[in-house]
This record gives C-alpha cells, sequence and structure tokens, in this order.
C-alpha cells in the first residue's frame, strides 16, 4: 500500500513497560473505507497499540502518520479533531443522564442539546441504529448502550472508527444489524480498525488483518483467503488445542437448586428476580444465556452469598438450604466461584499471584496450626500458571501486572484447581485469546465429567453452545424453561434473549396487548 493511499500508518511504533515490552517496532497501515482486523492473544499488545493511537498512550519510539502527514496525538480530544473515534469495550456512560446528555459529553462546543438530539435521532435512524435521544441511560439494555456509543462517534463524521470486542453483549441478530452499519461506514470511505477473538467476525467481515504476537507483527492476512485455523495459527504460533466434548453417562444428583427466588435489586439500576427455579445436576453444565443487564448479576451475588436470602430454602448445595449462609460458608461445603470482575471480586490488585491464590484455595494445605503455608500458595499458583498458560513473569508478579485476559485465565485456573462440587462461572472467557478460551472451556469439561455441577452465566452463545449440556435464558429477571443444546439453535435462543419464550415477558406483554386490542 503507497504512503499517498494509506489513512493510518504505523511506523516503529515501540511502547515499553517495566516488566514487558507492550509494542515493538510494529508497522502497520490501513486505507480509506479498509475494515481492518488486529489479531493476537492477550497480552500481545493489542490494546496498548489502540490507545496510542487514540492518544491515551504516548508511544516512546515510532511515529503516526495522518493522510500522509506525521502527527503526535497527544490525547483522545486530538485523536476525535483528526477524525478518529473509539468504541471501548466497556462502555463509558453515565446512568443518570438521557441518551443526549451522555452524547453531548464527547461532543465539543455543543450547548444546544435540543439540536444535539435532532441530529442523534437523525443519524442514527440513517444507519439502522434507532434511538430515543430523551431515554435515561439506565434504562437502556445493553445493545441500546453500544448504540449510543456509535452514534456517539457517528456523529462526530469519523474518518477512522476503532471497535474493540464490539460484540461481546450482543445477540446474533444484533451482530448483523452492527455488521450492516461498519459495512456502509466503509463504503462511505471510514476505515475501521477492528479487534474481536471471534475469528468467524474476522473472515465474514474484514478486508485485511495485522497479526501481533508477543508485542511484534509476526503476519498479514487477507481473511477471505484464510480458515479460522490458519488465522488462530497465525495468532498463538501452532495448532489451535480443540475442545473435546465426549462425555461419559453420568446420572448425577441435583447439586444447586434455586427454588422459586424472588429478590428486589439493591441497585436501583438493578433488575429483580421473579421466582426464578432451576437446577444443576453433577456432571452436568448449565448455561444461561441473556442479554447484559437482565439479572445475571442479582443472581449471582444470590448463588454466590454476597446477597443472601431470608428464605435459606431458596437455594441448595447438595441437597443443604444455603440461602442464608455467606460465601465462605457455600465455598466450605465445595462451591467454586468466578466473578465477572476480575479485580476487585476476583482478585485483590495490589497481592501477588501467590498471595491471590491464598484468598479461595487455603483450605487446600495452605493453612495449619492457624499460620499460611506460603510454600504451598506458591507452588499451587506456579500450577495454575503452568495448567493454564498464563503469561507472567512468575507467581511473585502483582496480579494487576498481567492482561486482562491473563488474569481471568488464572482465576479460572484458581477456582477449578480446586476440583469443587459445584463452579459458578461468569463470563469465563470475557477477552479471552481463542487459544486460551479453548484451554478453559476444556478445563471446565473435564471438571464435569469428573462428576462436578457446572453452572456458567455467559453472553458468548458460541462458547454456550460449544461446552453446555443444557441452556436457560434469562430476560428481565425471568427464567425461560431450559432446553438441551442439540435441540434448539442460536437463533432460537437470541429470539428468547429478547423475552420471547413461554411465561417470558415480551411473550406476556404481546398477550396483555393483544386481549386489550381483542
Amino acid at each position: 500500500m503507497s504512503k499517498t493511499s494509506a489513512r493510518l500508518q504505523l511506523k516503529g511504533m515501540t511502547k515499553a513497560y517495566p516488566t514487558v515490552i507492550a509494542n515493538d517496532s510494529i508497522d502497520m497501515s490501513i486505507a480509506p473505507g479498509e475494515i481492518h482486523a488486529v489479531l493476537g492473544e492477550n497480552g500481545a499488545g493489542k490494546s496498548t497499540l489502540m490507545k496510542a493511537i487514540y492518544g491515551v498512550v504516548k508511544p516512546d519510539e515510532g511515529k503516526i502518520l495522518w493522510d500522509g502527514q506525521e502527527v503526535s496525538i497527544q490525547n483522545p480530544a486530538f485523536a476525535r479533531k483528526l477524525g478518529i473515534g473509539m468504541v471501548f469495550q466497556h462502555f463509558s456512560l453515565f446512568e443518570t443522564l438521557t441518551v443526549t446528555e451522555n452524547i453531548a459529553l464527547a461532543m465539543d462546543g455543543y450547548k444546544d442539546l435540543e439540536t444535539l438530539a435532532a441530529r442523534i435521532k437523525k443519524v442514527s435512524a440513517e444507519y439502522g441504529l434507532p434511538l430515543d435521544p430523551n431515554q435515561l441511560v439506565h434504562s437502556l439494555p445493553v445493545g441500546l448502550r453500544q448504540r449510543v456509543e456509535i452514534i456517539r462517534c457517528l456523529l462526530q463524521e469519523p474518518k477512522l472508527l476503532i471497535m474493540d470486542e464490539p460484540t461481546s453483549v450482543l445477540t446474533p441478530q444484533a451482530v448483523r444489524t452492527m455488521f450492516e452499519t461498519l459495512r456502509r461506514l466503509a463504503d462511505e470511505g471510514c476505515s475501521i480498525l477492528y479487534i474481536s477473538h471471534k475469528l468467524d467476525e474476522i473472515l465474514e467481515l474484514c478486508h485485511s488483518a495485522t497479526i501481533i504476537r508477543g508485542g511484534k507483527v509476526t503476519g498479514y492476512a487477507t481473511p477471505s483467503e484464510e480458515t479460522a485455523s490458519s488465522l488462530a495459527r497465525m495468532m498463538i504460533g501452532k495448532e489451535l488445542p480443540v475442545c473435546s466434548r465426549e462425555k461419559p453417562a453420568l446420572n448425577g444428583a441435583e447439586c444447586l437448586a434455586v427454588n422459586d427466588l424472588s429478590k428486589i435489586a439493591d441497585d436501583q439500576f438493578g433488575t429483580n428476580l421473579q421466582s426464578i427455579g432451576f437446577g444443576v445436576n453433577c456432571g452436568e453444565i448449565v448455561g444461561i444465556a441473556g442479554i447484559s443487564g437482565n439479572g445475571q448479576q442479582e443472581l449471582l451475588y444470590a448463588i454466590s452469598g454476597e446477597h443472601s436470602s431470608e428464605v435459606k430454602e431458596s437455594i441448595t448445595i447438595d441437597g443443604k438450604p444455603v440461602g442464608n449462609l455467606n460465601p465462605d460458608q457455600r465455598r466450605n461445603l465445595g462451591m467454586g466461584f468466578v466473578p465477572a470482575e476480575r479485580i476487585g471480586r476476583g482478585a485483590v490488585p495490589g497481592m501477588t499471584l501467590s498471595n491471590n491464590a491464598i484468598l479461595t484455595a487455603h483450605r487446600h494445605g495452605m493453612v495449619g496450626r492457624g499460620l499460611l503455608k506460603l510454600d504451598k500458595a506458591a507452588d499451587f499458583a506456579q500450577k495454575c500458571i503452568s495448567d493454564f498458560a498464563v503469561k507472567c513473569g512468575s507467581k511473585k508478579d502483582p496480579i494487576t501486572s498481567l492482561s486482562g485476559g491473563n488474569i481471568q485465565k488464572y482465576i479460572t485456573g484458581r477456582e477449578i484447581l480446586q476440583a469443587p462440587k459445584l463452579l459458578v462461572v461468569a463470563q469465563p472467557t470475557w477477552g479471552v485469546d481463542v487459544g486460551a478460551a479453548n484451554i478453559i472451556r476444556q478445563a471446565m469439561i473435564d471438571l464435569r465429567n469428573e462428576g462436578s455441577a457446572i453452572l456458567v452465566i455467559s453472553e458468548e452463545l458460541d462458547e454456550l453452545f460449544e461446552i453446555c449440556d443444557r441452556l436457560i435464558v434469562i430476560a428481565e429477571g425471568c427464567m425461560s424453561p431450559s432446553v438441551a443444546v442439540e435441540e434448539t439453535s442460536k437463533e432460537a435462543i437470541g429470539l428468547w434473549m429478547s423475552g420471547m419464550f413461554p411465561g417470558g415477558p415480551s411473550e406476556k406483554t404481546s398477550h396483555t396487548a393483544s386481549k386489550e386490542l381483542g
């Protein structure tokens, strides 16, 4: 690609931190109207590179050329003035403000909210992403919140749009709509940098790809000429491990039972749980699908014991009522738990990997006569690092020195290695690269085959269909019937995620409306 045809060129981009070189002399180029994927394992340096382009991180060396001219992007405001927009994986919206007010915060010099609201309505409709400008953000489902982020960028008429894991919270139907929008933007000349661990998306959407491994560019690819396996091989440098779903004939007893659980959300923007009831047997994996913000967090708090219930029989583990027990008491009965929030709830930021192992695994020989056995904790941490391919300097590293995906691998590994009777996992591979995701999924399948009961709450439908025996959908705090994976489809589950299941909220609304019209 010639200099004159490139919208953005990176030359020798380098960024080093005390323990790692995140970007090592990276060269990359993207043309107007090109959808360009940036692929790599967790910790490969993708996020650092995107932050450098958007002005969040200042590179140590290298050049950024914009339309052939060298520029120094000092901050995101300067990036936006150039025409660079970024949709982050984790939204940055204020719950108590309207759509218009949230968008106005990123629109320099916009004081007339009424005019801005009209533009939001017009532009969102034009791109097939309709929004109500006056709606409060806390009342929006997660798919519409992402629309707010996208429209906020589109209103600035970007020449380059950076998308970081944009489909991780969307239904299959919403993904189709977003792809149509991105293709239209590309047709209009907007360049798009697309980061995703979902290789099928890369194959379907992207024109070109840059592969980064260990902070260095290891290759360039044209996705239309590749397969998911070949792209994965370029990313991880070896053949992609394949999950084995073979299951022994186990007829285990019910391990977890949730019985008519209703709960008012503590958070004013939370979701109330309405007569939730389901069970998980020993030797099976049950998945709960749903769009984020439909009661998953409240359900996890109830099952983990972080929010106890006045009705102790509302939750049982191994037949024992635990609704009124705290998290430690439930762990003593054999429960393992991987929260969605890695730092803060899954691990303590200022502590080493070894010390973070002690937090939940101390029951496994790490305490004697009231004293910690730090050598045992270190051995456990090292096994977790080895078994789950955690990239780090050593077990003495602070956990926050790891990339998000490697933190996730460590926390998930810590729980699985304890061989719990019941494992409750939220978003097990969110933001985890394809190779590491298969390691985690296979470990959960192996644990199931040893007789453990596993409950997985995930927004990744591909993941749920790959590892689960049964699926349930949660929508607006209501639970669908369970269905065997082989008896349903992603499209059907996608519809259920909008509440259209027997007895679901959308079906009730539709039925009520029909009666009123009749």
